[in-house]
């Protein structure tokens, strides 16, 4: 496994450095969970929108590890709560989730008032992506 090249970089920031639908895996009691959920890639981790009271949460609070999955790309992560989307330490990834998710951050399903609207981190350990006949295993680790 590979650390993360240049051309590897560059796909995950032309395909997910956007607003994307991937699919977020989690368990609980060896029992797994799956859902969509709108999430953008930044430098080695995905970044969701959430609510820290929901059952992803909860589940990723029991178990931290985490799977994912999109367009021709599956890793695996740690699932960090960063906390509530206004803290001055969230700044710089809130101001990105405002102009990537701006088609629908703010059409009244967010409560950005609500100390539970958060965001939550997906640090990738490990991944695998294809990309025109080419696979790369990337170790996302630093």
């Amino acid at each position: 496994m590979d650390k993360l090249s240049k051309d590897a970089e560059k796909i995950m920031n032309e395909r997910f450095g956007k607003d994307s639908i991937i699919a977020l895996a989690t368990t609980v009691d060896d029992v797994p969970y799956v859902r969509s959920v709108n999430a953008f890639y930044f430098e080695g981790a995905f970044y969701v929108l959430t609510y820290g009271l929901s059952n992803k949460m909860k589940q990723i609070e029991k178990n931290p590890i985490v799977a994912i999955a999109g367009e021709w790309f599956t890793a695996h992560g740690k699932g960090v709560n960063l906390g509530y989307f206004g803290k001055v330490e969230n700044e710089i990834i809130a101001e990105k989730m405002k102009i990537i998710f701006s088609e629908w951050i703010d059409n009244g399903h967010n409560n950005f008032e609500d100390i539970n609207t958060c965001i939550l981190c997906i640090d990738l350990m490990d991944g695998i992506l294809f990309s025109h006949g080419t696979r790369y295993e990337i170790d996302f680790s630093k």
